[in-house]
């Protein structure tokens, strides 16, 4: 499996962290030099700025989580990354938690699988 994060469109919600059983993802400050170290395509790794389109779309939401913060702080806040890829079982918990539909899986016979958030 591989598995990446789109990481322009992540909120930092941190759903992905919590729900996955095998631990594919951790959660990286902004700024952390680890924060493109999946096998994320030039285009998906984070140069510093967010999707506007889901800084206006999540920014304003009140639901306990730090969205679009620097640092990753207990529950939320930072950038998710794919750091486990070949561990992933495909159980798609991550996929319908993403907030910022930013996940991808790809199986070991090219199936893509994207996040759509619930």
């Amino acid at each position: 499996m591989q598995v990446y994060v789109e990481k322009p469109k992540c909120t930092g919600c941190a759903h992905c962290f919590d729900v996955c059983p095998v631990a594919v993802f951790e959660m990286k400050d902004r700024d952390s030099p680890e924060v493109n170290n999946d096998v994320a395509p030039e285009n998906d790794k984070w140069k510093g700025s967010n999707d506007p389109a889901l800084v206006q779309k999540w920014s304003g939401v009140q639901d306990g989580h730090r969205h679009f913060a620097d640092k990753y702080e207990s529950h939320s806040g930072g950038i998710s990354v794919g750091v486990s890829g070949p561990a992933c079982i495909l159980c798609q918990a991550c996929l319908v938690e993403c907030e910022g539909e930013c996940i991808v899986i790809t199986d070991d016979s090219n199936n893509v699988y994207r996040s759509i958030y619930k």
